[in-house]
């Protein structure tokens, strides 16, 4: 099974991961850490609002690579294909990258959709918080939002939950989730 997190920057991702892989329910399953943040680290490449095409062209295959790579055991994805074209798209506003990388982000969501088994969007009602990393550019992170909102209205994954309320609701609804496909 594949399970997946997406949502804009400061939603409540990372701290519901940390949860998963503190419960004994995921204790034999794999988790892959988010693409961009290890890119920026191993590479030194340029990501939030300053990302460019060579950035987003290695996120994008990246999403690409965690599937191949995890296809036959269940592990859970720390963002997906959505992610990437989501930010493309910024950036392709922006004019950071090329329209056909824009498209072509859109390709490969549209090729990985049907196979993660869930994906989890976080609501990002939570503030923004700097962690050094991510981007605390408020308008930034709120074009993001609507780029989420109108690409999950466009495509209406049916794999997607949305995850709202505080950690332990979101937790929960989580868990009642996985319960309910593995059925």
């Amino acid at each position: 099974m594949i399970i997946t997190f997406t949502g804009a920057q400061s939603s409540g991702k990372s701290t519901l991961l940390s949860k998963m892989k503190e419960d004994e329910m995921f204790k034999d399953w794999s988790f892959e850490p988010e693409i961009t943040r290890s890119l920026k680290d191993k590479y030194g490449l340029a990501i939030n609002e300053v990302g460019n095409s060579f950035t987003q062209m290695v996120t994008i295959n990246s999403h690409v690579d965690n599937y191949l790579r995890n296809k036959d055991k269940n592990c859970i994805f720390d963002r997906c294909a959505l992610d990437a074209l989501v930010y493309t798209t910024y950036m392709c506003y922006k004019k950071n990258v090329e329209k056909d990388l824009g498209f072509y982000a859109e390709y490969v969501w549209v090729k990985l959709l049907p196979v993660y088994d869930i994906i989890f969007y976080t609501d990002p009602s939570i503030p923004l918080v700097d962690d050094g990393v991510r981007s605390v550019d408020v308008d930034f992170r709120n074009k993001v939002i609507e780029l989420f909102d109108f690409y999950i209205e466009h495509f209406k994954p049916a794999n997607l939950v949305k995850l709202q309320g505080d950690v332990e609701a979101r937790y929960k609804t989580i868990i009642e989730t996985i319960n309910n496909k593995n059925l």
